[in-house]
């Protein structure tokens, strides 16, 4: 219960649900994703090419929406990660 001079608010769950799943803002947010991954691949180091081969985009279901993440699937993925911080900087560089 609010006190006195305190507002309570009630969000419409249900509505931020659809909204969150419409295809408009799954498509806004995978493509940020995508710009992303294009900047990851972009300014990758090679050395073989599996890492930057290994990046994608992956669709991820959350509680209330889907989200889309730039992973990487080789198995030196960290190792490269933790010295150059491609990801990082990649989703720095989109402004996301």
């Amino acid at each position: 219960m609010a006190g006195s001079g305190q507002i309570k608010v009630h969000f419409n769950d249900s509505f931020f649900d659809q909204m969150l799943n419409s295809a408009g803002v799954r498509a806004l947010t995978r493509g940020a994703a995508e710009k992303a991954l294009g900047v990851a691949k972009a300014n990758t180091p090679v050395d073989t090419g599996a890492y930057r081969d290994g990046l994608q985009v992956e669709a991820v279901q959350r509680a209330h929406r889907t989200t889309f993440m730039v992973v990487g699937t080789d198995a030196k993925t960290m190792l490269v990660e933790s010295k150059t911080g491609n990801l990082r900087k990649a989703l720095k560089a989109v402004k996301l």
